[in-house]
This record gives C-alpha cells, sequence and structure tokens, in this order.
C-alpha cells in the first residue's frame, strides 16, 4: 500500500467517529434533525429498534417492524423530522392499545 493511500485510510478512520458523534444529540442518541431521512431509515433498519431523539428534550423509541410490539401494545406509524424532511417515516412505535369500548 503506498503512502497516500494508507494516509487516506488513517485520516478516514479518524474523522469517521468524528463525524457520527457531531450527529448525536447530547444524550448520545442519533439526533433526527442532523440526518437525512434515508440516513434515519437506514439506521433503524439496520439496528431493528432504536431510541431516536428529536428534539433537545424529546427522544422516542422507533422499530424497524411494528410486529415487535407486545402484550397490550399496537404498531403506528413513526414520523421524526429529519434534515430534508419534517415529516420522515422512520420506522413503527409501540403504543397502548384503546381498550375502551364505552363510547
Amino acid at each position: 500500500m503506498d503512502r497516500f493511500r494508507l494516509l487516506a485510510l488513517a485520516t478516514a478512520l479518524v474523522l469517521l467517529p468524528a463525524a457520527a458523534a457531531a450527529q448525536e444529540g447530547p444524550s448520545g442518541r442519533p439526533f433526527t434533525p442532523a440526518l437525512s431521512c434515508e440516513s434515519v431509515r437506514l439506521l433503524v433498519a439496520r439496528a431493528g429498534a432504536v431510541t431516536l431523539s428529536t428534539s433537545a428534550n424529546a427522544y422516542e423509541r422507533v422499530l424497524r417492524s411494528g410486529g415487535t410490539c407486545t402484550g397490550d401494545t399496537t404498531a403506528a406509524p413513526a414520523f421524526v423530522p429529519a434534515r430534508d424532511d419534517p415529516s420522515c417515516f422512520a420506522g413503527y412505535r409501540c403504543r397502548q392499545r384503546n381498550t375502551d369500548t364505552s363510547y
């Protein structure tokens, strides 16, 4: 491997973690307003389930598949703000089922 390629590889290994950290919120969770919608979707698809920061004070657990909700919860679409889409479909979230039948 020539010197130029070795230098390029070393630079990439140093800069990639810094770039990833810049896209995380203060809590260490991925900060969706700093990410593209496609990046958010890929993150959820790869992890299966991930807690995303959607603002400085709000976060949401997003799942790749609604089939992972259990018990008295059901899947609902999870839309989060992204850099290029204010309503990016990121996956699903589990929410309490409405069991009230007295309406």
